[in-house]
């Protein structure tokens, strides 16, 4: 998938980038970075998105291994350090919003 098939999709740069407070431990291997890319609707199946907006936890857990560069498991995403998912949802809330919201919110705060 690339922005030229898909206009709407967004790729992942430096802003969708999350530096983790605890590194995720995979064998000899530590994750102190991911990169979340924006879903698209079938990757939110089974997930509610009022759920996303409100960062529960389990719908968080099931979302970003599907979203992740480097990819994640879902048991891996249990494990984080909860500052760190805050961070990922946070992003994943910003996911959801359409740009003028995203302009709107801007002028008001």
């Amino acid at each position: 998938m690339t922005a030229e098939t898909h206009p709407e999709a967004v790729l992942p740069t430096e802003s969708n980038r999350v530096e983790l407070d605890t590194p995720i431990k995979r064998g000899q291997t530590e994750i102190t970075t991911l990169t979340l890319r924006k879903p698209m609707a079938g990757e939110l199946r089974g997930v509610q998105l009022v759920e996303l907006l409100n960062m529960d936890v389990a719908s968080l857990i099931k979302i970003l291994p599907r979203i992740s560069s480097p990819g994640i498991t879902p048991p891996e995403a249990a494990s984080m350090d909860p500052a760190d998912l805050l961070a990922c949802g946070s992003k994943v809330c910003n996911f959801l919003l359409q740009k003028s919201m995203k302009t709107d919110a801007s002028l008001v705060a």
